[in-house]
């Protein structure tokens, strides 16, 4: 397990580089199942999430290894179709072998995927998916069990947008006899690097980014090198970081494109930025202003991975915010770690509001991923000392989170050996 000691009251400042998507390479890691030859992903995050779809890919029988910084991933003998539940528990994208393995072995069993406690996130429009491809689909005993002689290309509407369950599509698509066309998809970043990383492989994918995508079956993939992009949601971490201390921070290999909402909120609060050759240079000294209204929505919105974060500056900027939810139900508990250190919420249904607060440091627990990362932040910024707990949490999706804070000036003292 393990705590952050973190002492705040230092504005951050310096300049750091932006590390690799996690929510990008992890279905490009299942998509790896659908070729028998060798690929690479260059620049691949080292961390815990990624661990854990090696791990599956491996017991599934796949060769796996690193070089440097490249995730190095064979799938010529691919033994089993049962992707267990001790691995499937550990994380949510556990699903998205569900595609993959239909593509790749006609058959597919995957325990119900784990992950942060963020609220529901059912799996029926995966299952729906994959029924509309042509594969029995049934769900018993915590298990997702497909199967199908021959998947086949067909219509398939989403009647809400689902990422997972877009990529998922895509995924079960690819190798599928004749045309697909998904209607009502997510339009993630992350979605337009799956389809560019599989397509560079031989795949016929057209309108990734857009909410219709359009699958031409092939009979097989090749190898190939992938780069695997910038993390969005680690650039605007390391953004609201800044604004929460009103430090100075440049990212090197920020994706400032796919970052839109997200510096129009920045600026709202009084963040100025810069964009020079790919680097984004962040000035937070003027940041004191609160955002009126906030809402969570899928892309090109302001992301709910970055809710938690935003909230944590916003309880320390003048004027109220009001901050509503739309995605996960359960993505609210930070706020009740926020209120250990002083900050003045009120949450109602899906909905927090703000007032300007004074925080001061205290024992806090992370209950989610993008939630730790929020307390640690907050901690920066606040007076004295705070012990942040359950710190895997973090660790599932940042790499080398408290150096790099550290590298930035701020005061992290990391006990692994504590007991939770």
């Amino acid at each position: 397990m393990g705590v952050y000691h973190i002492l705040g009251g230092r504005p951050l400042q310096g300049r750091i580089r932006v590390q690799k998507s996690k929510n990008a390479v992890l279905p490009m890691i299942a998509a790896a199942l659908l070729c028998e030859e060798k690929i690479v992903l260059k620049g691949c995050p080292f961390i815990s999430d990624v661990c854990d779809m090696v791990e599956i890919l491996q017991n599934l029988g796949a060769e796996v290894w690193w070089e440097d910084s490249d995730l190095c991933l064979e799938c010529r003998k691919i033994e089993k179709d049962t992707v267990e539940g001790a691995l499937a528990e550990k994380m949510r994208s556990s699903v998205l072998f569900l595609g993959s393995l239909l593509g790749r072995k006609k058959r597919a069993v995957v325990h119900a995927p784990g992950g942060c406690t963020i609220g529901k996130r059912p799996t029926d429009l995966h299952q729906m998916a994959m029924t509309q491809l042509g594969a029995g689909v049934e769900e018993k005993n915590c298990e997702i069990c497909a199967e199908t002689k021959q998947l086949k290309g067909n219509l398939i509407v989403f009647p809400r947008v689902s990422v997972g369950a877009t990529e998922n599509a895509i995924l079960a698509g690819t190798l599928a006899r004749g045309v697909t066309v998904l209607e009502n998809c997510a339009r993630e970043p992350e979605i337009l690097h799956l389809c560019r990383f599989l397509n560079q492989m031989g795949a016929k994918i057209e309108g990734a980014g857009t909410s219709e995508i359009v699958i031409r079956g092939v009979q097989r993939l090749e190898g190939c090198t992938f780069c695997v992009p910038s993390d969005r949601i680690a650039a605007g971490t390391y953004l609201m970081a800044g604004a929460a201390t009103r430090g100075r921070i440049i990212l090197e290999d920020a994706p400032v494109d796919e970052m839109g909402a997200v510096l129009d909120v920045y600026e709202k609060m009084g963040g100025q930025y810069a964009v020079i050759g790919g680097t984004l240079v962040t000035e937070s000294r003027n940041v004191h202003l609160a955002v009126p209204y906030l809402e969570t929505s899928g892309y090109p919105g302001f992301p709910t991975d970055l809710q938690s974060l935003y909230l944590a500056v916003a309880v320390t900027l003048e004027g109220g915010s009001r901050i509503r939810e739309t995605i996960f139900e359960d993505r609210m508990r930070t706020a009740w770690e926020l209120k250990k250190m002083g900050a003045k919420v009120t949450i109602e249904g899906q909905e927090i509001r703000t007032e300007t607060s004074k925080l001061l440091g205290a024992d806090v627990t992370s209950t989610d991923l993008r939630g730790g990362a929020a307390l640690a932040i907050a901690a920066l910024g606040a007076e004295g000392i705070t012990t942040v707990h359950k710190i895997h949490l973090i660790e599932r999706g940042y790499e080398q989170f408290p150096r790099t804070l550290s590298a930035l000036g701020g005061r992290i003292l990391v006990e692994k050996e504590a007991i939770d």
